[in-house]
């Protein structure tokens, strides 16, 4: 129907539920000017052949599942202005363009390779130019770029084989640039013709292997020239120096200058940027204080100053109503106490304060925290005992809990444990594919340090649905609470190091997603419960140096655990101990011979003949089976053999009585 409307200019149909391929008919519509499919769910290739005529200017396939090659005629098209086929599976290069009209071309997250065209350096009423996140190689050469005069959005990111010529020293390249954003390139130094922007608001060169110090003239422009930047990230280089401060009154939303090696002190002029929403300076050599003035910035919601070395205290005072989500301030040398004021951080999810120094007793009030997903207060020094004051659903989101490494001593934290709602059934099957924790936005990933299947590792995203109860190396003491068994969700627990007595609940037969398990070094007796069997997922299992016995479980994820998982436990036996559980099966003791003078010639030659009756007994019982099948007298005198032990017995008896 569409095909016959001979004098259509302009069809948009984005953001539907269109499938299927593209019809090539649209492309014989030759009054057409405008074409828009993007955000459907459009397979198969683009269209090869176009009618001659065509006077395409606008044309905007992106977001969808198109595939392929990008056609010849999108680089002829001599009226085409602006071109838009993100967010697709193309693949192949990126022909040379022999239309210069284009002011606007995205090509970006694609699967497209091979060198940056030099045809785009032709394009002189270039205004948007990104082809980021596709597998771009080659050398970009920024002198050739002065012609943009109008260009104000540049995206390269994310080619991480495409090198970036930028030293050169052309005053007014690129006069109108705004946004720029060579992320996972390789630049090496910083680009000079950054000096010269007076309009830039969105700069991201992280990740461009940039190293050596930080030009005097970034420091500049940052305190007098921008005025407009809202967005700034250098993190994942290796710039050295001073931590770079925005002016007063400046808008900047995002500043990240994490995974450096900045020094020095974070000065309190930070907060005239009281606009921040994510303040990211992690992974550095920064010492000194945090200044108390960042719990009252009022849009903050990432706060992240983690792998640093700043002592004293964290922020006392967190103002009501600010909307902080993630707070991240562990490895460093922090003291304590905990500031009453967390209480008020009611939007917190993450509140990571691992390997410090706070001394301070469990914080109970963090209970009432309606968001919180993660604590974190592992390797300090906090004690006294671990309880929930008796808040109706405490803690009610909590999903990833690590207290270990301090001296909390007294019964485990049934109380707290038994309400964790966020490690019950967490899995949403009405939810399909992975989901990740996203605080701050698209511009930051919170990330953890956890101690799972026995080893520290960083998850550099969280997942919506990762479990993990960790109360390990501290002074706990008395029973596990049955309570644990009902934490269904659960991936990885670890109770290791501590004072715990008792058995181990039949309930944890109900952690059927654990993956992995660490009871060691405690007290633990009694035998493991064979409900452990329904553990299909359990992969890493530590029960050594407790005072468990009996058997081993035999089968499922039980018979790929080594010697290390029992070790310590001395009446254990079963696989895969050497230990058997069964005396029949031990060997038996050895006979005991006197060996007197007057009987030792008596006594190799009984054993000689009886050496010598043995084998011509076994030969002619050999011959009796391999012809006549099993003879029924020999099953009616192997049923009438009595009790091995009371032949064991006789056989002493008779070895002494010669």
């Amino acid at each position: 129907m569409i095909s016959n409307l001979k004098h259509l200019t302009y069809l948009y149909l984005s953001y539907n539920r269109l499938e299927g391929q593209i019809p090539p008919s649209l492309f014989n519509l030759t009054q057409l000017y405008g074409l828009s499919l993007s955000s459907n769910k459009l397979v198969g290739p683009i269209p090869i052949k176009i009618n001659k005529h065509q006077k395409l200017v606008y044309l905007d396939l992106d977001s969808n599942l198109l595939n392929g090659t990008i056609p010849r005629w999108c680089y002829s098209l001599p009226s085409l202005s602006e071109l838009s086929l993100n967010g697709n599976q193309l693949t192949g290069s990126i022909s040379e363009f022999s239309t210069y009209s284009i002011n606007s071309l995205d090509l970006s997250d694609n699967k497209l390779q091979g060198n940056f065209p030099t045809s785009i350096y032709e394009f002189e009423n270039l205004i948007y130019l990104s082809l980021s996140s596709n597998n771009l190689s080659g050398l970009v050469d920024f002198h050739r770029f002065t012609k943009f005069k109008n260009l104000w959005f540049l995206d390269l990111s994310n080619n991480s084989f495409l090198s970036i010529n930028s030293n050169n020293s052309v005053d007014h390249m690129l006069p109108n640039l705004e946004i720029l954003d060579l992320s996972s390139c390789t630049i090496n130094t910083f680009p000079k013709f950054l000096a010269r922007l007076q309009n830039l608001r969105y700069l991201d060169l992280s990740g461009c292997n940039i190293h050596g110090n930080i030009p005097k003239w970034f420091y500049e422009n940052l305190l007098h020239s921008w005025r407009n930047i809202d967005h700034i990230d250098l993190s994942f280089n290796q710039l050295e120096g001073n931590l770079p401060i925005p002016a007063f009154g400046i808008d900047l939303n995002v500043f990240s200058v994490s995974n450096n090696n900045l020094s020095g002190d974070i000065s309190s002029t930070i907060c005239n940027a009281s606009s921040l929403d994510i303040l990211n300076l992690s992974h550095n050599n920064l010492s000194g204080m945090i200044p108390q003035c960042l719990g009252h910035l009022p849009y903050l919601l990432v706060l992240d100053l983690q792998r640093n070395n700043l002592h004293g205290d964290m922020p006392r005072n967190f103002s009501k109503g600010n909307i902080l989500e993630t707070i991240k301030l562990n490895d460093n040398r922090l003291e304590g106490p905990l500031p009453q004021s967390l209480v008020d951080c009611k939007q917190l999810q993450v509140l990571d304060l691992g390997d410090n120094n706070i001394v301070d007793i469990f914080p109970t009030r963090l209970e009432t925290l309606p968001q919180l997903q993660v604590l974190i207060l592992r390797s300090n020094q906090f004690y006294g005992v671990v309880t929930c004051s008796g808040t109706k659903h405490p803690f009610p989101k909590l999903r990833i809990f690590d207290v270990s490494g301090n001296h909390f001593s007294g019964l485990l934290p049934a109380s707290c444990i038994k309400n964790m709602q966020g490690m019950m059934n967490v899995n949403d099957s009405s939810q399909s594919g992975l989901k990740y924790m996203s605080n701050g936005g698209r511009y930051y990933n919170d990330s953890v340090v956890v101690f799972m299947k026995g080893e520290s590792r960083e998850l550099v995203r969280i997942l919506t649905s990762f479990t993990t109860l960790d109360l390990s190396n501290n002074k706990f003491e008395g029973d596990i609470p049955t309570a644990i068994g009902e934490l269904s969700s659960l991936i990885g627990l670890n109770l290791s190091h501590n004072g715990i007595i008792g058995t181990i609940p039949q309930s944890f037969g109900n952690l059927t997603s654990l993956e992995w398990l660490d009871l060691s070094g405690n007290q633990l007796t009694g035998e493991i419960p064979m409900a452990l069997l329904k553990l299909n997922f359990l992969s890493v299992l530590n029960l050594s140096q407790n005072q468990l016995e009996g058997m081993i479980p035999t089968g499922g994820q039980f018979n790929t655990f080594a010697n290390v998982s029992y070790e310590g436990n001395p009446m254990l036996c079963g696989f895969p101990l050497s230990k058997s559980c069964n005396k029949d099966d031990e060997q038996p003791p050895q006979l005991t011979f006197h060996h007197e003078e007057e009987s030792d010639d008596f006594g190799w030659k009984v054993v000689v003949v009886g050496y010598a009756s043995g084998v011509v007994f076994g030969m002619v019982l050999g011959y009796s089976v391999f012809f006549t099948g099993k003879p029924r007298w020999l099953a009616r005198l192997v049923g009438a053999i009595p009790d091995t032990r009371v032949r064991r017995t006789s056989i002493r008896a008779r070895a002494n009585h010669r």
